[in-house]
């Protein structure tokens, strides 16, 4: 399945009073990571995806992380992101945070693809993966 790299330089405003990685500023990482993955998937910015594609996102339902190493201020960390699955309308993906070629942390998610309800533009319901999209990712 797709898979994409990411680097992240470390700021000082990630991290704690400790020096390290403040853990919740990992899945913001994360984040970022799936949307560089899919933006390389599909050849445009996440801005440009979701329009093309009419949906609201892809919210994440499911997440999870075992931390093995910290990173500090200043660390040049490797994010390899990759798919794991394809459900009808949702979607897997791990994350293998590397510092100095040690794995420091992995993570997965689970996002679904999501748009407006035709019938309550107030709500969003999951939708099918595209075919296109599914193509992309598979």
């Amino acid at each position: 399945m797709f898979s994409n790299t990411s680097e992240v330089e470390i700021q000082f405003g990630d991290c704690d009073p400790a020096g390290i990685v403040y853990y919740p500023n990992y899945f913001r990482f994360f984040d970022n990571a799936t949307a560089a993955l899919l933006s390389a998937a599909f050849k445009m910015h996440k801005r440009h995806w979701i329009a093309h594609h009419g949906i609201v996102g892809i919210p994440m339902v499911d997440t999870g992380a075992k931390f093995s190493r910290p990173s500090r201020f200043g660390d040049v960390v490797e994010i390899r992101s990759e798919i794991t699955d394809l459900g009808r309308s949702s979607f897997g993906v791990r994350h293998t945070l590397f510092n100095e070629g040690e794995i420091a942390i992995e993570a997965h998610e689970k996002r679904v693809w999501v748009g407006r309800d035709p019938q309550d533009s107030e709500k969003i319901i999951s939708l099918p993966i595209p075919d296109d999209v599914r193509a992309a990712l598979g």
